[in-house]
């Protein structure tokens, strides 16, 4: 455990040094602040350029929602919102750069369209957490792009599946702290989820299992007895890239081959290389039944990707490749007879004739491809993209080789790992990463020169769903998480800064509550300073600044109704005797329970 002394004063020295600067994540390029302020009442209006009408009725819809305050939109006007496209004589770093110049009389954001976009989200940043028609902001100057152009969130909807309106909010939630692509894994071996219009078996069949496992009840096998299903329409997906693309965000569709497909096997039973019958998988984990490489089942797979690419207008398609068993291969005939016909030495080189088929099937109509990082053990071409996930291995392999990769290593960016080892930490799927962890990653390695540095695009968090099941555990288990991996994506490297951040995120707590977003409350830290025999200074402390923390000694669970902290409080306790604590916000929310032993 952390020295409290120590702790309690880098704290108070990060929160004094932030208390009069800007609560903005990930942090910009350059800030600059003025005299004077902005207020936002009634009477400001936004003025725009014809070509960024959505962004200004974005921000509009924004203050009628949460500050009761719907400016009219007109040119001419005194107190006014202007949202300008940069011309083209003016200096541009990037197609996501902005300048947010705020005076007493204006705000003005100029920039390319994604560019005001992300101005915007700056300035909702600037805004109060409560609502209110008329309120201050500090005038400034910014200058902002970011370092990445891939800033990535992952949400797998196959093993648990959520509607519509949360995909939305999930999208709002990255657009807020300027994270622009969602990848989004639509099939698995526990689901299909994306409507095949020339397949419907695939979503008839495939969309429902007979039941789930319940929690890790693998051995003896326990499940629920409740069936599960859903699916999303092409229409719900159109909408859902349209509602996307309006927040800057591209939507990267995944479609698992050749493994992670037993969803589709058992809708189809052809596409495995035996003739059985099979079901959608009901635990999780890892199917030994995978797709057969043969003509038949490749122009299947290249017949659904037409109909997913004319849904998904992005440059990528992520078609999986990963954790692909081969024991089904070496039991089939038709494997063996295209290993020969090919001239195929090993397993890993029949995969790789799969994937480098689609690929070409995928660059003819316009597409790239990105996969798992296991498709660069048999062999890629060198248009192929990698998503580098066993570490960091695959993605410093896929720079040195030429191939454009996104870092995303499950002990940095594997968002359904344990916030922290306390066994009152809610149902993960194992792993330790804390806040601090995810803030401290590096993209780009040690070992890339500049010019192979160039082929990271950047990062993403992964979450995936055998144990969220639910819309408050995703947000529980990606908040405040997904702030730190904003700054590392977007924000300059040498603009980081642990304790700056700890400051910064202190206003961010309470605009997430303000937008009911349920964010996990940073737990507690226990100390005990020896004064005398038996007698100890009891310490408390948290990340989370504000929050009031409760304690008991008599071995129970702390609750609002047991003892408040204050500061050099003394405690007796006899050996072994147990502290517990419980961090809880002013609106109620509360921290897991920690613990400690006087030994």
């Amino acid at each position: 455990m952390r020295n409290l002394i120590f702790l309690n004063f880098l704290f108070l020295f990060s929160f004094q040094s932030n208390a009069q600067s800007l609560s903005i994540i990930p942090q910009p390029v350059s800030v600059e602040q003025q005299e004077g302020v902005f207020t936002f009442s009634p009477q400001v209006k936004i003025i725009y350029d014809k070509d960024v009408a959505v962004n200004a009725n974005y921000l509009n819809s924004y203050l009628a929602k949460y500050y009761l305050v719907r400016p009219l939109i007109q040119p001419n006007i005194k107190k006014y919102i202007a949202l300008r496209l940069l011309n083209s004589k003016q200096k541009v770093y990037s197609a996501e750069e902005y300048y947010l110049t705020i005076t007493p009389d204006s705000v003005v954001i100029t920039g390319s369209d994604a560019g005001i976009f992300y101005g915007i989200q700056t300035l909702l940043q600037l805004m109060p957490v409560e609502s209110k028609m008329q309120f201050d902001i500090p005038c400034l100057n910014i200058h902002d792009y970011p370092r990445f152009s891939w800033r990535g969130m992952h949400l797998d909807c196959s093993r648990h599946f959520f509607p519509v309106e949360f995909v939305k909010k999930y999208i709002d939630m990255m657009a807020y702290y300027k994270m622009n692509t969602f990848h989004w894994h639509l099939t698995d071996d526990q689901g299909w989820r994306i409507e095949i219009k020339q397949y419907p078996k695939l979503t008839e069949i495939g969309s429902h299992r007979k039941e789930t496992i319940v929690a890790k009840n693998f051995d003896p096998y326990i499940g629920d007895k409740t069936p599960y299903d859903g699916f999303y329409t092409q229409e719900q997906i159109k909408e859902i890239v349209k509602y996307a693309a309006q927040r800057q965000i591209t939507i990267v569709p995944e479609i698992e081959m050749p493994g992670h497909s037993q969803a589709a096997i058992a809708a189809y039973p052809e596409l495995a290389c035996f003739g059985m019958s099979y079901e959608v998988l009901t635990k999780w984990g890892v199917s030994d039944v995978v797709l057969c490489p043969t003509p038949e089942v490749i122009q299947f797979y290249e017949n659904i990707l037409d109909e997913v690419i004319a849904l998904f207008p992005g440059n990528y398609i992520h078609i999986g490749g990963d954790e692909v068993p081969d024991d089904h291969w070496k039991k089939s005939k038709q494997v063996t007879e295209l290993m020969l016909k090919e001239n195929i030495k090993t397993y890993a080189g029949v995969e790789a004739y799969f994937i480098n088929t689609i690929e070409k099937y995928l660059i003819s109509k316009g597409k790239k491809m990105i996969g798992w990082d296991e498709i660069l053990d048999g062999g890629v071409s060198s248009n192929a993209s990698i998503m580098s996930w066993r570490g960091t291995e695959g993605g410093i392999a896929a720079a040195k080789h030429g191939n454009y990769a996104v870092m995303t290593p499950g002990d940095y960016c594997y968002f359904d790992h344990c916030q922290s080892k306390n066994s009152m930490e809610p149902l993960c799927i194992g792993g330790f990463l804390p806040l601090e962890k995810v803030y401290s990653y590096e993209p780009v390695a040690s070992e890339l020169n500049s010019e192979q540095a160039n082929y990271i695009l950047g990062a993403q968090a992964n979450v995936w769903t055998e144990y969220l099941s639910t819309n408050d555990q995703i947000e529980y288990m990606i908040f405040p998480r997904m702030l730190a991996l904003s700054e590392v994506v977007w924000s300059q490297k040498a603009k980081k800064d642990w304790w700056d951040f700890v400051g910064r995120i202190q206003k961010q707590f309470e605009l997430m509550e303000f937008r009911k977003i349920n964010y996990r409350v940073p737990e507690p830290e226990i100390q005990l300073r020896p004064l005398e025999e038996n007698k100890f200074t009891l310490g408390i402390s948290s990340l989370k600044q504000n929050s009031d923390f409760y304690y008991t000694i008599d071995g129970s669970v702390p609750t609002s109704a047991s003892t408040k902290y204050s500061e050099s409080i003394v405690i007796a306790l006899t050996p072994n005797q147990k502290v517990r604590a419980i961090a809880i916000t002013k609106t109620g929310k509360k921290s897991i329970v920690v613990e400690t032993v006087n030994n």
